[in-house]
């Protein structure tokens, strides 16, 4: 804004009174498309702001006009008006960001919450006899179908979920887990914390990469209330490594009476392995090697909302809903409607899943579809003249924690601004309308096809499109 040459208090004196903005034509439109309270609030914030530039000497007699003024509100009121939980196309090739909400929703669990969100729903109450029933009943019955566990429960997310087993099974007692299992995850969540917090008393066994058989059974005592697996989620040990895996664990616990807890973190229900991608332990090995209790979570590779899901013995899930924590940490309706769609999508086997839930779909898409996708867009692209373009191979993750330190094969679109820096182009893309997130590598940005949907891909072609065009009209000609 260029200096004043009027005098600060002449400004002052001409500054519109709000009744008077408000009957005039140029605030008509507006007070048509935004409530009265919110136009009258946002005249108050730009008065206050244009006496404060009055006074600093920032503004002129046209800045005081009513279509200038209306200018101001009109941008106010439409970054007010846009959502802080709004969509993004991840174009970063983490298939689950912990940043943009890990799992996306399959369309059969965003079905069920459209249909069920505006009105009441069954959650607490037995049709059949209308007294009151366990709420995550409907997650439960399908749980024990898939994983064939005797009992499950929900609670809002998989660290709730080990508090809460090691609050319920193991308060005041010594908790055995290996040295190379203490992690700590996002948002310094760490495993010796929780398990002071749980009233649990941690005991480690072995050593950061090598932890045997010989350790657990030698840590064991009568005062020991559980051997943990904790999955390391977001690291890898490699090397000169040993560790004693859940069949083994189970073996040492049954001859001392002591519970086996596997943390599965992620939890995963289709083996990926046999569909080119590093192995995760399956729920369902757990519990059929002999786990008395196993916790993952929801929006992870399971594909569904944010919870923390347990499930093993009936007396072990029963200790755990009885315990005074379990109310604090239940989730509401909305997720265990998206859970229990999620949930029955596996019914129709492995093949199915994949083919609808998102997370699952993306992570096992084949190179060959890859490459595909990403020719195909640079064709569409080659012609904009604002950038340097080209299909090529690259590298994507699973992130938050599941195949933890792997990567594998994908293809991307590879962009070089003509003018500016590749940064300063991420930017521009990540504040638009819709957001898209890219990777930037030194001079370039990077869009992983891996995470992009066919509707996400118009997405970025027409925002590419209307930025070139836009860089091409102010270039300076020659």
């Amino acid at each position: 804004m260029s200096t004043a040459s009027t005098n600060p208090q002449t400004l002052l004196r001409q500054l519109p009174g709000i009744d008077r903005l408000l009957a005039s034509s140029e605030l008509e439109p507006v007070l048509e498309a935004h409530a009265r309270k919110q136009v009258v609030d946002g005249l108050r914030e730009i008065l206050d702001q244009l006496r404060s530039q009055a006074r600093e000497g920032l503004l002129e007699m046209g800045d005081l006009e009513a279509g200038a003024i209306r200018d101001r509100l009109v941008e106010r009121l439409e970054r007010r008006a846009t959502p802080y939980y709004r969509r993004v196309v991840n174009a970063t090739g983490v298939v689950l960001h912990t940043g943009l909400g890990r799992a996306p929703l399959a369309a059969e669990a965003v079905s069920a919450l459209t249909e069920l969100a505006p009105h009441p729903q069954r959650v607490e109450i037995d049709l059949e006899s209308g007294t009151r029933g366990g709420r995550e009943l409907g997650c439960d019955l399908l749980l024990r179908e898939l994983v064939g566990c005797e009992k499950a429960t929900v609670v809002n997310n998989n660290a709730a979920a080990t508090l809460l087993i090691l609050a319920a099974l193991a308060r005041g007692k010594r908790v055995l887990l290996s040295r190379g299992e203490m992690v700590e995850i996002g948002g310094s969540f760490r495993i010796p914390d929780v398990m002071r917090e749980s009233g649990a008393i941690l005991v480690d066994v072995g050593t950061t990469n090598r932890t045997h058989e010989r350790d657990y059974r030698e840590a064991i005592d009568g005062q020991t209330g559980m051997i943990l697996k904790v999955h390391t989620s977001n690291y890898r040990v490699v090397g000169f490594t040993s560790g004693v895996e859940i069949p083994a664990l189970v073996e040492i616990g049954r001859e001392h009476g002591v519970p086996v807890v596997h943390d599965l973190g992620s939890g995963c229900l289709v083996d990926l392995a046999a569909h080119g991608r590093p192995g995760e332990e399956l729920v369902s090995a757990s519990l059929e090697a002999g786990a008395d209790l196993v916790c993952f979570s929801g929006d992870k590779l399971l594909g569904g909302p944010q919870a923390g899901i347990i499930a093993g013995s009936r007396e072990a899930v029963d200790l755990c809903r009885k315990h005074s924590l379990f109310r604090a940490m239940r989730p509401g309706r909305l997720v265990y409607t998206a859970l229990e769609a999620t949930l029955r999508l596996y019914l129709g086997g492995e093949d199915e899943a994949i083919r609808k839930i998102p997370a699952l779909r993306w992570l096992t898409a084949t190179g060959d579809d890859l490459r595909s996708r990403a020719r195909s867009l640079a064709s569409r692209l080659e012609s904009l003249e604002a950038f340097e373009i080209e299909a090529v191979e690259c590298m994507s993750q699973a992130g938050s924690g599941s195949l933890p330190a792997r990567e594998f094969p994908s293809w991307g679109l590879r962009l070089v601004p003509r003018a500016g820096s590749a940064g300063e182009l991420a930017a521009e893309l990540r504040r638009g309308e819709p957001s898209i997130l890219t990777r930037v590598r030194d001079d370039s940005l990077l869009f992983d096809m891996r995470t992009l949907a066919d509707g996400d891909l118009h997405d970025v072609e027409q925002r590419l499109r209307e930025l070139s065009a836009a860089r091409t009209a102010t270039a300076p000609t020659a």
